[in-house]
């Protein structure tokens, strides 16, 4: 496709985060869910815990908790966070590392800081990403694709070095993410060099977001502070993010809506109110999985 010769899409809201707690304590920045913005089809949510620097005895973890019905990306930026779960995986993520993980029929999962940050503290940056799978794939058994930087997971300079893209799944600037998705979606971390732009191709009919990791951002049409979502409409072939002043971080996403009825509680994300009741009682009587802490 062609992005010189479509429309740049505009701006259809921009929604400020909330800050919450998750797991044990660990604070989090979340642009969505939140009142007004309940999911920007297929992506269910976003977190971002940090940038920070722990001291020793401060990093927290997540207790085990079910899962099923959607896919989890966790993108550790800079850091290390060690994930187990019930299907037999265990791996330390370190900076640059992302898991895909495929809940589908469920598993239980725990998240936890590595003995050496729970003892002698670090930095600590991290984003997890919830996305949504059709009715006919919320069964498929669970599956674990693991990626790193520069390994695997490609980085693309634009021209002039006005961006550095890692482009985590989909396709843009002639390289493609190395994990495969049960949807089509483009999930990319844009380093924006002080004035500098980056344009991204896009379905016409698929929804496009721009989250602001750090520094401050703008589309064409509206500034973004640091922490702000931009929802795009859907009324062009690409768009455009950019850092009018300093250097900025985003987090770009996109992808085809699945249009399906969503019912959601926690960590269940199903099509119907009785799909989260089955859920419930599964995990309750062991179907789902169990890890032994």
């Amino acid at each position: 496709m062609d992005i010189t010769a479509t429309a740049v899409r505009s701006t259809a809201r921009v929604f400020r985060p909330f800050h919450t707690f998750e797991g044990e304590g660990f604070p989090v920045r979340r642009p969505f869910p939140q009142p007004g913005l309940p999911l920007v089809d297929p992506f269910l949510m976003v977190d971002q815990v940090g940038p920070h620097v722990l001291g020793p005895g401060e990093a927290k973890g997540a207790p085990p908790l079910p899962h099923r019905g959607f896919e989890t990306v966790r993108y550790v930026i800079d850091g290390a966070v060690e994930d187990i779960d019930s299907a037999g995986n265990e791996r330390v993520m370190n900076a640059g590392e992302v898991q895909w993980l495929t809940a589908g029929s469920g598993l239980v999962r725990l998240a936890r800081p590595t003995p050496e940050l729970l003892a002698g503290g670090g930095p600590q940056h991290l984003l997890q990403i919830w996305v949504n799978l059709p009715a006919r794939l919320k069964e498929t058994p669970p599956r674990v694709q693991y990626g790193s930087v520069p390994q695997g997971i490609p980085t693309v300079s634009t021209e002039c070095g006005a961006a550095e893209l890692t482009v985590i799944a989909g396709s843009t600037h002639g390289v493609t993410g190395p994990f495969e998705t049960h949807t089509p979606v483009l999930v990319v971390h844009a380093r924006l060099a002080a004035g500098g732009r980056a344009e991204f191709a896009v379905p016409a009919g698929h929804n496009a977001m721009l989250y602001v990791l750090s520094g401050t951002a703008a589309t064409p049409d509206a500034g973004l502070p640091d922490g702000h979502l931009a929802v795009l409409a859907r009324d062009g072939e690409r768009f455009a993010v950019s850092a009018p002043g300093e250097a900025a971080e985003v987090l770009v996403l996109a992808g085809e809506p699945i249009g399906e009825p969503v019912a959601r509680t926690g960590p269940f994300v199903m099509n119907t109110a009785a799909e989260i009741r089955q859920a419930q009682f599964d995990y309750q009587h062991g179907l789902i999985g169990r890890i032994a802490v």
